[in-house]
């Protein structure tokens, strides 16, 4: 896989190795890949605390508590829609598409109750995120949630960290 998109990916607490730093960047290039993004893109991310991520979404969303993952998208897409070359910055050639946020708190309290691995549930917020950054949207308990459910099984089968 090629690795022409740009993730940055920052953290603001202790255990973000580099092989988890590799992992969040191998599950956005998977996803970005499944999902037909064949042009230079860039996705920003973060790594923070319970606290840090409650201080994101009280900010930006007015909710006040801590959540798994925050998704903060470029475009405003729908499913299969994607932004074009003309979308690119300027400056660097990459279309941004936009920024999310992962409490490692919430990682490894999912990955406990779920029991499965921390990297398995980092892998899935990591994908479940980038849709959400293509416009895939689960709020409603219908066909939109399905889709992006789908969609997601099928991305983490490809990283061979299926449940």
């Amino acid at each position: 896989m090629a690795k022409r998109h740009y993730i940055p990916v920052t953290a603001d607490v202790p255990g973000v190795s580099d092989s988890l730093r590799a992992l969040i960047r191998r599950a956005i290039r998977t996803a970005l890949a499944a999902e037909g993004v064949d042009f230079p893109c860039e996705v920003d991310v973060r790594v923070t605390s319970d606290e840090g991520i409650h201080a994101i979404n009280l900010d930006m969303r007015e909710v006040d508590a801590p959540t798994d993952v925050l998704s903060f998208p470029a475009f405003s897409l729908t499913p299969g829609e994607l932004p074009g070359a003309e979308d690119a910055d300027p400056g660097t050639g990459l279309v941004p598409l936009g920024d999310m946020v992962i409490s490692l708190e919430r990682v490894k309290a999912q990955a406990r109750e779920y029991g499965h691995s921390n990297r398995r549930e980092l892998a899935y917020l990591t994908v479940h995120s980038v849709l959400h950054l293509l416009g895939y949207d689960h709020l409603d308990e219908g066909p939109e949630k399905a889709r992006m459910r789908r969609r997601e099984e099928a991305i983490m089968g490809e990283l061979g960290l299926e449940r």
